[in-house]
């Protein structure tokens, strides 16, 4: 009984006719005794007992009215199952820079390692999401365009090095566009830009604010993230013979003023990670800033139980009159 719930647990209410039902019988017995002159009193020293044959039967039509009580009161059990419905959801793409300064050791064990840890956890828990990855340095182009294989996301991100293969720089406006061309015929509910950079504008053919505007011109919101410690850090500034970088204490320069512009025209937000905590910190909290609605949708399954109970109040009366036409047939004769 304690897996279930009743449709009409007023029913219920009609267990009080079992008590009512007991006090009506013995009080109509009681008017039933005759009134007998005898010189002995002996007979009639069990006569206030109800003989075991009428609490059995009694007990019998008792249990069963209980039994029809609880079934017309429909006990059920329930099945329940979830689905999860989710309309348009978010497009994201992650716009990294690679180029040789994020090499640098100011973040454990690069700025580059720490970022591809971070944003590969970020990827895995958009579930409901499509993501796409553009990589830039002197120049831009996609790694992956926008899916919802984030399997595929993170083994590309995870494969990702400055490896030379395009020119050295950063050209933050070059980035931004690309990422912006990956978005712009996208019918997600929300478009959003994840741009990363540890440097200034210095390379590239597109001016960063024209690529905010047409950003904005596309509903597309841009977050920002200044990616290095303050003051100086060791970074690579040349290769020696075996291809090993040489590393000296760098200045941290980063153009945050275009940063902060290109999040503030496009309704996004500036963040700065000078540590691998807080370049963590800012993925949570994009990741709560940016949620695509599910709507769970729960279903149940009803099992009619009434039937067991209509059954034994059924055995229960067939069991009364059996009793009474046999076993105690000659206490009514």
């Amino acid at each position: 009984m304690m897996d279930y719930t009743f449709a009409y647990p007023d029913f219920f209410w009609g267990l009080l006719l079992i008590p009512l039902l007991m006090l009506w019988h013995f009080l109509s017995r009681k008017k039933q005794v005759a009134h007998v002159l005898s010189p002995s009193i002996k007979a009639f020293t069990k006569a206030g007992r109800l003989p075991k044959w009428q609490i059995i039967l009694l007990m019998l039509r008792m249990f069963a009215i209980g039994m029809i009580v609880v079934a017309l009161a429909r006990p059920q059990t329930q099945d329940v199952s979830t689905q999860t419905k989710t309309n348009k959801g978010i497009d994201i793409v992650m716009a990294i820079d690679v180029s040789s300064s994020m090499l640098a050791r100011d973040l454990k064990p690069n700025r580059l390692s720490a970022l591809k840890k971070v944003a590969a956890s970020f990827i895995t828990n958009r579930t409901s999401d499509r993501i796409g990855l553009v990589v830039y340095a002197g120049e831009s182009y996609t790694k992956t365009p926008i899916t919802s294989d984030k399997a595929l996301v993170v083994d590309v991100l995870n494969k990702i090095n400055y490896d030379g293969v395009i020119n050295d720089g950063t050209a933050i406006g070059m980035g931004l566009a690309t990422a912006v061309n990956r978005l712009r015929d996208s019918k997600a509910k929300s478009k959003v830009i994840i741009l990363l950079t540890d440097g200034v504008n210095n390379s590239g053919f597109v001016d960063p604010k024209t690529a905010a505007g047409l950003a904005s011109s596309f509903g597309i919101k841009a977050y920002t993230i200044g990616i290095g410690s303050n003051g100086s850090a060791p970074a690579p500034v040349a290769l020696r013979p075996d291809g090993s970088f040489v590393y000296q204490l760098s200045k941290v320069e980063i153009d945050e003023e275009l940063l902060k512009d290109i999040a503030k025209q496009t309704g996004g937000s500036y963040y700065r990670a000078t540590d691998n905590k807080k370049l963590e910190d800012i993925y949570k909290e994009i990741d709560k800033l940016e949620r695509t609605e599910v709507e769970e949708i729960r279903y149940t399954k009803y099992h009619e139980k009434f039937r067991a109970f209509v059954f034994l109040a059924i055995a229960a009366l067939l069991l009364e009159w059996i009793l009474r036409h046999t076993l105690f047939k000659s206490a009514f004769a």
